[in-house]
Formats: structure tokens, C-alpha cells, sequence
């Protein structure tokens, strides 16, 4: 499985991926908007392999791939686009990066619209959500860049309460999409 846009090549992880994987999670900068228990080095590999399992999964529900540069072949980050707990037109988009590359060069824009198109056009989503830290003031920009529109608040576990933070629910229909970024129309 590869999704490929100018700049990056979005596939099914590999197990030379793992220590990149480690090592950016392990980040203190990473961890801002985790929970302890997400920053361990054993819920991090359990992670790793999870995604790893979700490729060879039939029929598959679950596309979190790692984001590789076309040039350098470094990691960089994952995204994807995950069903298990969704009707079969709904998805939850995730994408996450290593932190040396946040607010660099628009990577989460590129790697954004390539996702959204790919569960857009190859899955025949018909809705895709998101939930991100309301704290995360990035993730918030790049969701209202591409349409999405918040559509609630979920309830937060406590390790986000204690700091005055809430789950924000997002939504971005095909419709919306289609009318922010029309498909080219061969004549």
C-alpha cells in the first residue's frame, strides 16, 4: 500500500521503521499532548507493532502508514485513516510527525490533502473525523484549512482535565471537500 505526493511516500510500515518510530516518540516535545502511559517505550512499540498488524489485516479497516521523504527515505512521521469503531463510510484521519518537522515546509498540509483524497476517493468515505488535544493549536489551523468543522467536545480523560484541556470532535464530508477542492474534469 503507497500513497505518493510530491514530496513523500505514505506506505505500510516496515520493521526498519521501528527505531525511527522509537526515537521520535521518545521526544519530550512529542509527548506534550500524551498521556504518561502513551509515552512509554512499551505502549510505543506495542503502537508500532499494532500498525504494522492493521496492513496485513482482511478486509482492512485500518491504514496507519509511515510517512517517508521521497529523498532522503528518513521517517518522518505516520497518518492515516482508521475505521475499527466507525460505520463503513466514516473514518478518523490521524497524522502525526516527528517534532524536528512541525511547521516545516507545510509537510501536514501535503500529507493531509493526500489522505483526504485517498479515503475520500479510494475508500468511498462519505465522512472522515478527527479528535485532537484542545491545546493543539496546529492541528485546529490545518483542520479548519481543509473544511473540517467542529462538531463537539468528548469527554476527556483525566490526565487532559487536570490541565484544562478537552477532546475536540471535527468533521469533514465528502461534499465539503468536493466544493473546497474540486476533482479536475477531463473533457
Amino acid at each position: 500500500m503507497e500513497i505518493i505526493t510530491k514530496r513523500f511516500i505514505l506506505r505500510d510500515f516496515v520493521q526498519e521503521d521501528e527505531p525511527a518510530f522509537l526515537a521520535y516518540h521518545a521526544e519530550p516535545r512529542y509527548a506534550e499532548f500524551c498521556s504518561a502511559e502513551e509515552s512509554t517505550p512499551e505502549f510505543i512499540q506495542e503502537l508500532f507493532q499494532r500498525f504494522r498488524q492493521w496492513a496485513t489485516e482482511i478486509p482492512r479497516r485500518n491504514y496507519q502508514l509511515a510517512i517517508v521523504d521521497h529523498r532522503t527515505l528518513e521517517l518522518v512521521g505516520c497518518g492515516g485513516l482508521r475505521q475499527n469503531g466507525y460505520g463503513s463510510e466514516q473514518a478518523e484521519l490521524g497524522i502525526e510527525l516527528a517534532p524536528q518537522f512541525w511547521g516545516r515546509y507545510a509537510y501536514a498540509i501535503e500529507i493531509g490533502k493526500a489522505l483526504i483524497d485517498f479515503g475520500f476517493r479510494d475508500l468511498g468515505l462519505k465522512e472522515i473525523i478527527g479528535i485532537s488535544v484542545s491545546a493543539n493549536l496546529r492541528v485546529s489551523r490545518l483542520a479548519k484549512r481543509y473544511g473540517f468543522v467542529e462538531i463537539g467536545i468528548q469527554p476527556s480523560p483525566d490526565w487532559m482535565n487536570v490541565r484544562g484541556w478537552n477532546q475536540i470532535e471535527w468533521q469533514l464530508t465528502r461534499e465539503s471537500w468536493e466544493h473546497l477542492f474540486p476533482s479536475p474534469r477531463l473533457c
